[in-house]
């Protein structure tokens, strides 16, 4: 109708986002992986960025084949795709940023927000202490999270130290689109079972926004992408993998699409 802003879907990063590292994993990678699919998790970013791009290709390969049985997606960190079509940046650069379906950018403070321009999401880091990388900071803390999220344009994931359901929950009532784990999941004994548990913290903090701030669940430069989901269920790991992984649990999917007038996304 005319006179009726249009809206755009984002499509990008949402509920608990997993990182990897391998050498800080209990168990080889891609089982890990494997299992947080499992528990619900439908958004992985690949970093391992010191292997020779050949193996990271191969990695890249297999991981993917992973989501995509569960209907997830794969990020790859730095401005190679490794021939997919999302990737996620560092502050530092390139900018502009290499033109793909999905990019993202992680950030620290209002500078580095001020710099986005096509992006289509960011990190804020680091939220809380963080075992992976100590004495990075100074935490932002929720509230720290929350004055960021106010002023930047696009969908945000809070990363750093979130290792708890309380933890996940403060960042999605700080505006947080999604969460970013790493060590809380690759260090797990169980990383279904962890997965499973920040997912669940995720879902109903998200619920508790849009039953309490629609207007900003829903619309806006600062909506959060937060709407309750129905269950759906999991599908067989084995046939594109390779590795005979258990099937996964019928798990809510991440929150649902966060709606934005067109033209104030990625301004």
């Amino acid at each position: 109708m005319e006179g009726r802003p249009r809206t755009k879907i984002y499509t990008g990063p949402t509920g608990v986002v997993l990182l990897t590292d391998r050498r800080v994993a209990k168990r080889a990678l891609v089982d890990v992986v494997a299992g947080a699919v499992g528990g619900g998790v439908r958004w992985v970013v690949l970093r391992e960025k010191d292997l020779p791009r050949a193996e990271r290709l191969a990695l890249a390969v297999e991981l993917r084949a992973i989501l995509a049985e569960a209907g997830g997606t794969l990020v790859v960190a730095g401005p190679d795709p490794l021939d997919g079509d999302a990737v996620h940046l560092p502050a530092a650069g390139p900018y502009p940023p290499p033109a793909v379906g999905l990019v993202g950018r992680s950030c620290h403070d209002t500078a580095e927000l001020a710099r986005l321009t096509t992006e289509h999401y960011a990190t804020l880091s680091p939220v809380y202490e963080t075992r992976t990388k100590p004495g990075y900071g100074p935490p932002l803390q929720p509230d720290g999270l929350r004055e960021l999220i106010a002023v930047t344009k696009v969908p945000v994931l809070a990363l750093g130290g979130i290792e708890t359901a309380a933890q996940v929950s403060a960042c999605v009532e700080a505006g947080a689109t999604g969460v970013a784990v790493l060590g809380t999941i690759m260090r797990a004994d169980d990383p279904t079972e962890t997965a499973t548990t920040l997912g669940r913290a995720f879902q109903e903090a998200a619920t508790r926004v849009a039953r309490t701030h629609p207007a900003r669940s829903d619309h806006g430069p600062h909506a959060t992408g937060l709407r309750p989901t129905v269950p759906t269920e999991g599908s067989s790991l084995t046939a594109r993998s390779g590795h005979g992984r258990p099937q996964p649990r019928p798990q809510p999917l991440s929150a649902a699409a966060v709606t934005a007038t067109a033209g104030e996304e990625n301004q």
